[in-house]
């Protein structure tokens, strides 16, 4: 199922029906501020290991995962005074942040280091989608196995229709990946260089 949703202004019925199928343990492709990512209930598990067979990836490397904002990550991660005002400045944005993860979060979802990375992209749909579910989203770029990253939706459903419960169309992204931060222990460290700003931290 291909829907069109507006970037600017998500329609409510349309976020609610995609949230449906979330909460019935559906995986979906959704557009981020970086990529059109897959994703799924962070709650469910079956869910989760559906995406593991679709990417083709290692149980060992835990996906990141989409909250609403700071609030809805302090009841999934802990959130240091220092990671909160760091994280105010820059969100919602174009980063993941490496944090230790609350008993919440479910074990399959975490390092050995019991870390997380989570996002709040600047992106409504995604956002909408996060609320109306009131649970996190699993995110994982579209790709092929080979690694490609796929950036339109109607390929992303031509490839993946088989596999996916629905796919979002809300129009273009900016098909580059996001910056990630680690704050663990309230030290920055800079793992990977993407769109957003990370002035902050060099």
């Amino acid at each position: 199922m291909l829907i069109d949703i507006n970037p600017d202004n998500p329609q409510i019925r349309l976020i609610e029906k995609v949230a449906d199928i979330l909460k019935k343990g559906g995986v979906i492709a959704y557009p981020t501020d970086t990529y059109y990512g897959i994703g799924c209930d962070i709650m469910n598990k079956k869910a989760i290991q559906k995406i593991y067979q679709i990417k083709q990836r290692d149980k060992k490397k835990p996906f990141s995962f989409i909250c609403s904002d700071l609030k809805n990550i302090s009841d999934y991660a802990k959130v240091s005074n220092y990671a909160y005002k760091t994280m105010k400045r820059l969100l919602p944005g174009p980063y993941t942040f490496i944090l230790e993860g609350s008993k919440l979060v479910p074990k399959i979802m975490l390092t050995n280091r019991k870390t997380a990375g989570i996002r709040v992209p600047d992106n409504k749909i995604c956002l909408s989608l996060v609320n109306a579910l009131e649970n996190p989203v699993i995110s994982t770029s579209a790709t092929t196995p080979g690694g490609e990253i796929i950036y339109e939706p109607s390929f992303i459903y031509d490839r993946f229709k088989s596999l996916l419960d629905a796919v979002i169309d809300g129009g273009p992204v900016a098909g580059q990946p996001s910056s990630v931060i680690s704050l663990y222990d309230d030290i920055p460290e800079i793992i990977r260089k993407g769109i957003g700003d990370i002035s902050l931290f060099e």
